[in-house]
């Protein structure tokens, strides 16, 4: 199996009761339009970007070098999240900052950078590099994602961009819808491998790798 693209991401297993919040989330019809993008990425938070994997490797390596990065890092607890306004996004964010966490995503999009094809000049520009920062234009071009280490962020999106009436429509109804899930405590003690199997293709979680061995 070669997919037309992985990504690396933290996301909760099938069994915690934030994934089945997300899950009964993104499955309600009233929330079809506002959710399109999110549920093709699926559920989760960015550790490696989405790339294409480099030619003369496989799916077998990418599997392999995320096991070896996994294996260095202890599970670690995940600061409380909570639902937040991301540049007029809806999304889980943490509310405090983690330098395990930080750590965790810095190692991977680093050490598992080998595995990436180079961007081209298509996906450059679905990035809109004329409208990055100076900072985030060189994560972009060193690293073919603009927000990584310096300029990363931990998000779990939940929605589309809204205008003000839509925040004021959807924000309190996540708020409301997620309380329980977030009010439990959350670990991270796994990785998980998402695919794109085809261009245009929803990600989908293909394997499960747990930290610390």
């Amino acid at each position: 199996m070669k997919p037309y693209r992985v990504a690396i991401y933290y996301a909760p297993s099938p069994d915690d009761p934030l994934a089945a919040a997300a899950s009964s989330w993104f499955a309600a019809p009233e929330r079809q339009a506002i959710t399109m993008d999110a549920r093709r990425y699926g559920f989760h938070a960015t550790l490696k970007p989405p790339f294409r994997i480099r030619d003369g490797l496989t799916w077998d390596d990418v599997v392999a070098a995320t096991r070896d990065l996994a294996r260095g890092v202890p599970p670690f607890p995940l600061p409380r999240l909570a639902v937040a306004d991301l540049h007029g996004f809806l999304a889980l964010r943490e509310t405090a900052s983690s330098a395990a966490l930080q750590a965790l995503a810095d190692a991977a999009v680093a050490e598992l950078d080998f595995l990436r094809a180079p961007p081209d000049g298509a996906e450059i520009a679905r990035r809109r590099p004329e409208r990055l920062g100076a900072a985030e234009r060189r994560m972009l071009d060193r690293w073919g994602y603009p927000y990584c280490f310096a300029t990363w962020f931990f998000h779990m999106t939940l929605s589309q961009r809204l205008d003000a009436s839509g925040h004021a429509r959807w924000r309190p109804e996540a708020e409301a819808h997620f309380a329980a899930a977030l009010a439990l405590p959350l670990m991270v003690d796994t990785v998980a491998i998402f695919v794109e199997a085809e261009a245009g293709a929803a990600f989908t979680e293909v394997a499960r790798i747990p930290l610390g061995g």
